[in-house]
């Protein structure tokens, strides 16, 4: 079958009145969770994964990445109406969406500008998606084990050598992740490890409950502490005809822009690990850098809203791609929905393709539905999604807390999950407090045992040679490239010491 005729199954699993609901119901919530501000993508699919295990695979996924489209799009209404970003990925929006629609007095033209954007990016994303996926799923069944582990250590080297923070702590948390991942009993001899007797973690300490304590508590009692004694006195909007016109003829004298911006993002949200926010930070500055009139961003400047937002979204997109074709998360969130996957049964990687084509291809087809269903709830919703804002937050946060102590209680009725749940809100606060980036924290506890296994698959078939690493082309240069992100944040401290030498000589 080819491109087309996969496409069109997906299509046919995607329309099903069942998932089709489940999508309105995912992208609504996510809508909800992105206007929020302390909640994000992220928080919202890891508090409601645990719901997804009474519905059926492709059900479930098409519901978590629903929730993901739909809080890309919802941190748009909270930073342009109230100039407080919803998503850490929203925070590029500021500069020039908030002064679009208050210094100008356009909220409605901020807001469709940044929601055609959003459409935009998404959609060309998604094709790139559709037809890239097998390409790269063929790519990857020539895999090996000791292939797999040059491309785990990749995406611990993207993480670390592209953190605009301390590498440090980056590699900190990759530490944490993968020794809370070795937790319970070895995968070769059986024996127990890091147990410290406690019977409780034998099995190990659940993905989930971790993962509902640093997103949904930890990122909750962060944000109630930033912004709980904060009024939200918003811009009241609504979107007109005239503001959807009118985006759209900025659009257009900007779509190259727009589609550059586009496929920035993508291949930034293909990297293991990166995501939305640092591609929207990237897109903005190349609008900015590509304008001739620099002194208008800062002050309402349109392209400042299309390139942030396309370059989102279309990083959102792509971070499934890897999830699905390398069994490697590209963000955060792909990271929480690939736990989903373990959990109903599925392993992601090429095979999911040949085993499991209606699940790969529904999910692709809702991709499509989704963006198209998101979007137009914005345009027609905005009054409605701005009114959330006004919830107190003294409401709000024990209700999201109770919510997250089901959620983790409800996958194995285990108080243990609950405690665990708790603790890590409280480690996941700290973090905060302390600037540690938390996708490592993720991508590690996700990778942690997959990564281990092929590891010691590695030097079983090597005879504990780690030569095997640099003697097979594919993972002799995946090795390479790990090692040069690893060492790049070395030479970037390097050169910046020598540059004051040289300007004092």
């Amino acid at each position: 079958m080819d491109t087309f005729a996969h496409l069109a199954l997906g299509f046919q699993v995607a329309l099903q009145p069942f998932n089709l609901l489940m999508l309105f119901f995912g992208v609504a919530l996510g809508l909800v969770i992105g206007v929020l501000p302390g909640l994000g993508g992220t928080s919202g699919v890891a508090i409601l994964l645990p719901v997804t295990v009474f519905v059926p695979p492709t059900s479930a996924v098409i519901f978590l990445c629903g929730i993901y489209w739909g809080a890309l799009f919802g941190g748009v209404v909270t930073t342009i109406l109230f100039n407080i970003p919803g998503e850490p990925w929203s925070v590029a929006l500021l500069f020039d969406g908030f002064p679009l629609a208050k210094q100008k007095g356009r909220p409605g033209l901020a807001l469709s500008s940044s929601f055609v954007a959003s459409f935009v990016g998404a959609l060309v994303a998604t094709v790139l998606f559709t037809f890239f996926a097998v390409l790269l799923a063929d790519w990857a069944l020539a895999f090996g084990p000791p292939e797999l582990f040059a491309v785990f250590l990749l995406a611990f080297a993207t993480l670390t050598g592209l953190e605009s923070g301390s590498p440090l702590k980056s590699i900190a948390m990759i530490g944490l992740g993968l020794l809370l991942a070795s937790i319970g009993f070895d995968t070769v001899t059986g024996a127990p490890r890091l147990t410290f007797g406690r019977s409780e973690l034998l099995g190990g300490i659940g993905f989930v409950p971790v993962t509902i304590g640093l997103f949904g508590i930890g990122e909750l009692l962060a944000s109630a502490e930033e912004q709980g004694t904060l009024s939200f006195q918003g811009l009241a909007a609504r979107v007109g005809l005239t503001d959807v016109l009118d985006s759209i003829k900025a659009l257009r004298d900007r779509i190259w822009l727009v589609l550059g911006t586009t496929l920035v993002g993508f291949w930034i949200g293909v990297l293991p690990g990166t995501g939305a926010t640092p591609a929207s930070f990237l897109a903005y500055g190349l609008a900015r850098s590509w304008s001739k009139d620099k002194e208008d961003f800062g002050k309402g400047e349109i392209s400042g809203i299309m390139a942030p937002q396309s370059s989102a979204d279309a990083a959102g997109v792509g971070s499934i791609l890897p999830m699905i074709a390398l069994g490697v998360p590209g963000s955060p969130t792909a990271a929480v929905i690939m736990a989903g996957l373990f959990i109903w049964g599925l392993q992601p990687g090429p095979q999911l393709f040949i085993t499991n084509p209606d699940f790969v291809w529904g999910l692709i087809a809702s991709i499509y539905l989704g963006q198209l269903l998101t979007f137009t709830i914005c345009i027609l919703g905005v009054p409605l999604l701005a009114s959330i804002m006004r919830v107190p937050y003294a409401i709000m946060t024990p209700f999201i807390v109770v919510i997250s102590i089901l959620g983790s209680y409800s996958l194995s009725n285990s108080m243990t999950d609950v405690w665990i749940t708790l603790i890590f809100g409280l480690v996941g606060f700290w973090l905060r407090k302390q600037r540690y980036p938390m996708a490592p924290l993720v991508v590690a506890i996700v990778l942690g045992d997959s990564m281990e296994k092929v590891l010691r698959q590695s030097l079983i078939m090597s005879d504990a040679s780690l030569t095997i690493f640099f003697t097979r082309p594919i993972a002799l240069v995946t090795m390479i490239a790990a090692i040069g992100l690893f060492a790049l944040p070395v030479m970037q401290g390097l050169r910046r010491r020598r540059l004051p030498s040289r300007q004092a000589a």
